[in-house]
């Protein structure tokens, strides 16, 4: 619901609007983006107090981009989007009307000019004095991927380092992370995802590396972490050693020829999705191998973005892992590919009750 046709409730249409609960207008509000919710405090003095009541919130630093902006955003833009999300931020957070528990907030901000050091202390004392209590948290980068060198993603990090070991609370109410254009070449990465943030259960990874195509190997066995996605990350490999609560595990797009992954102690592991445009160069892998110590993988989707398969012929070896799967998703296959090997897949996982098959055809 729009600000403007909230103004546009008259007599008796208003009169039933104020009257209704907290409850009912609060729920209304989280239905809104925060600038919304916000504006609708000068309706009247009903509606003043409630933007902060949210117990949930979602401060989006897009949200406060001009409309339409101009793409790729310049960065006067996005220095004015962070004024006014720093100034929500400081309204929420900071001034005596914040005095009710945020159990969630959701924040996407860029890490540009001094506006970290606004948000920083602000989400730190909010932490300390137990006032925000879960914290998501998107650090954005609008460089697309191929206008993004080595020299912008260490940056970057070294940004994010630099914000973690001032705001060192930030880490402790962190549940969910996401990161963009980021080389870890420098700091260990590992050290800080798993060590210090221990409430840390999803991980949202675009254009992230540790340098050179190393390997990423994950020995976490206290970690809380029950998603992964990487989308577009230059690792030689993903080793996951040991995540015990790992539910989901999304790979998009890698650029090892050999097998990419490396599954070993995932005892909750039930949704895997590995994506990728296969190119000439890569030989491919053996399914069996990769989820050979997998005891309870129920979804399964394989999507080959209408390239190569990468997947090399094999039959009874899957039937171990396919056992509990109940879904099975096959998609962008080129549409000349013989699909009998399908039959194979198939005839592994006698417990499938969902199979999703979708075929590439290019458009010329």
């Amino acid at each position: 619901m729009e600000l403007n046709n909230l103004q546009s409730q008259k007599g008796e249409d208003e009169d039933r609007l104020s009257m209704m609960t907290d409850d009912i207008l609060l729920s209304i509000l989280a239905r809104v983006n925060i600038t919304t919710a916000t504006r609708t405090s000068v309706l009247s003095t009903r509606w003043k107090h409630l933007p902060w009541l949210l117990r949930e919130l979602t401060i989006d630093v897009k949200d406060f981009l001009s409309t339409p902006h101009p793409k790729p955003i310049e960065a006067e833009h996005m220095d004015a989007a962070m004024a006014s999300l720093s100034k929500a931020i400081r309204s929420f957070l900071g001034t005596p009307q914040s005095k009710c528990t945020i159990s969630r907030l959701q924040l996407k901000l860029y890490l540009i000019n001094n506006y970290p050091d606004v948000v920083g202390p602000l989400l730190g004392e909010a932490i300390d004095t137990g006032i925000l209590k879960d914290l998501d948290l998107a650090f954005v980068d609008e460089k697309e991927l191929a206008d993004c060198n080595d020299e912008d993603m260490l940056h970057q990090a070294s940004l994010i380092d630099g914000f973690f070991s001032a705001y060192p609370s930030v880490m402790h109410c962190l549940t969910s992370l996401s990161l963009d254009n980021v080389c870890f070449a420098k700091w260990d990465m590992h050290h800080l995802l798993f060590d210090c943030c221990k409430q840390l259960r999803c991980l949202f990874l675009s254009n992230c590396d540790m340098g050179g195509f190393s390997a990423w190997k994950i020995r976490a066995p206290d970690s809380h972490l029950t998603v992964l996605e990487l989308g577009a990350c230059c690792l030689g490999k993903l080793e996951v050693v040991h995540l015990p609560k790992l539910e989901r595990l999304c790979w998009d797009g890698w650029i090892c020829p050999n097998a990419p992954l490396s599954l070993h102690v995932v005892p909750s592991l039930t949704e895997l999705h590995l994506i990728c445009r296969a190119t000439i160069y890569f030989r491919g892998f053996k399914l069996s191998d990769v989820l050979r110590d997998t005891k309870s993988l129920h979804n399964l989707t394989l999507s080959f973005q209408g390239e190569k398969l990468w997947l090399q012929p094999e039959g009874k070896q899957l039937c171990t892992v396919f056992n509990k799967l109940r879904k099975l998703s096959l998609h962008d296959i080129f549409v000349e590919f013989d699909l009998l090997w399908m039959m194979v897949l198939l005839e592994a996982a006698p417990s499938v009750e969902i199979f999703d098959i979708e075929v590439h055809i290019y458009v010329t």
